[in-house]
């Protein structure tokens, strides 16, 4: 009787791993023919008009690439707005994400698959703008696939966890393993979903 069941499991893994291939397919399919400035710059707004990071908190933005939302004109207020503000590095494989603190102008390195990063002082968030791929009605994320970000959640329980996508991102579901982590709430060029 074991057996089957294993066998169940690891099989319930695989299709796992299969929808969540199909589901970043779509994703990158959906977000090809948005505007990531225009929609960035109206993510901004939403953000800071409906769910501004506290006084004081360190806010981990990221740089946007392969046609990510871009996030910068956020990271331009809130640094205008007196925030200390960081990025991630990409370690190897397996590690957690680091992150460096980093001020608009700041100057960036090349990082893993194709990631830009500052070379600052290493510091600790306490609110974090998530990119990803997809999101749902729950609060699941599905992001690139290296599980980077839920390893560096779980290291930080404490941190406020703010998607930041297109609207066209949404899914109805969103394929979960035990590892991956929830967000608080999901930023788009539409507005502010809370979970």
């Amino acid at each position: 009787m074991p057996a089957p069941a294993r066998l169940c499991s690891g099989a319930g893994l695989m299709d796992t791993a299969a929808a969540k291939v199909a589901q970043r397919a779509l994703a990158i399919a959906r977000r090809a023919s948005c505007n990531p400035a225009e929609a960035g710059a109206r993510l901004a707004a939403h953000v800071l008009h409906d769910l501004p990071p506290p006084s004081g908190a360190t806010v981990a933005g990221f740089w946007p690439m392969a046609h990510e939302i871009d996030i910068r004109p956020l990271l331009d207020a809130l640094a205008a707005r007196g925030h200390a503000l960081c990025l991630p590095e990409t370690p190897r494989l397996g590690l957690p994400l680091i992150f460096r603190a980093w001020r608009p102008g700041d100057a960036l390195e090349a990082g893993r698959f194709g990631t830009m990063h500052p070379s600052g002082e290493i510091v600790r968030p306490d609110f974090l703008l998530v990119p990803l791929l997809a999101f749902d009605a729950a609060g699941n994320r599905l992001g690139y696939g290296g599980g980077y970000y839920d390893r560096t959640l779980a290291t930080l329980s404490h941190a406020f966890r703010l998607g930041c996508a297109f609207a066209v991102q949404f899914f109805e579901h969103v394929p979960t393993e035990p590892t991956d982590l929830h967000l608080h709430a999901v930023a788009t060029e539409e507005g502010i979903t809370k979970f």
